[in-house]
């Protein structure tokens, strides 16, 4: 038998974990299945989580509006902190996106609290080593922020984008692990889904609905072309395709 014969294929479903039934993978969700991949969901709150952070191909963790560090309301999160922390240990192919991101940070060791401020909306990335980035796509490029949480440098990570207000954007642990704390995932038609369910966050910081909207129909097209190849550059990196 050859070598590449005898390697391990990689497994063809990819488990991704939901806290909020509107931030689901968008238009990731297609780029996966434009490469031969499955998608099953896993309802943080109410299924088990194990057998999505136990799992050896693709897991992704997306975003919500709970924090991290709210283990005493939502219990939950300490199982699957728990849970994560294996994972990452055992350095299996792991996304995180907004909580996601977060969720890894914390699960690395390294703190997540409140930012000065949310972020909210549509602005560029300062990436860092931009030709060497996984995240090179991205250059120039509009991407939503949605998160008032923020986080440290896990050790040993790399570090990979900036924003005006928050120096940690997003980072890579290795080939297998990639944090992003904006949403790359958005798209375009679903945009109307969030300004519905985060309605009273939106108010309540101020922001304008319509000018949401507007940025939307600006920038969303252009990321969800960007985003394609960002996810090709990880699903090469961690030899999945």
């Amino acid at each position: 038998m050859s070598q590449q014969a005898a390697k391990k294929e990689f497994p063809k479903s990819i488990y991704v974990i939901q806290h909020l039934a509107f931030e689901d993978l968008g238009s990731l969700e297609d780029i996966f299945y434009q490469n031969g991949f499955r998608v099953r969901y896993f309802e943080a709150g109410v299924d088990d989580l194990k057998p999505a952070l136990e799992y050896e191909g693709l897991t992704i963790i997306l975003g919500g509006p709970i924090g991290v560090y709210e283990t005493e309301d939502y219990p939950f999160l300490k199982d699957e902190i728990s849970h994560l922390k294996s994972r990452l240990q055992r350095n299996l192919p792991t996304l995180g996106i907004c909580l996601g991101a977060q969720l890894i940070a914390h699960a690395l060791g390294a703190k997540v609290y409140a930012g000065a401020h949310k972020e909210i909306g549509w602005s560029k990335l300062n990436l860092i080593d931009a030709n060497q980035n996984l995240l090179a796509p991205l250059e120039d490029i509009e991407v939503l922020h949605w998160h008032g949480d923020t986080f440290d440098l896990p050790e040993n990570a790399q570090l990979l984008a900036s924003s005006e207000f928050y120096p940690n954007q997003a980072f890579q642990l290795g080939e297998q692990i990639l944090a992003l704390q904006f949403h790359i995932e958005i798209m375009a038609e679903n945009f109307e889904k969030w300004l519905i369910g985060h309605t009273c966050e939106i108010r309540s910081a101020n922001l304008s609905i319509a000018k949401l909207r507007e940025d939307n129909h600006k920038y969303a097209e252009q990321l969800e072309q960007s985003c394609a190849n960002v996810m090709r550059n990880f699903l090469v990196n961690i030899g999945a395709i």
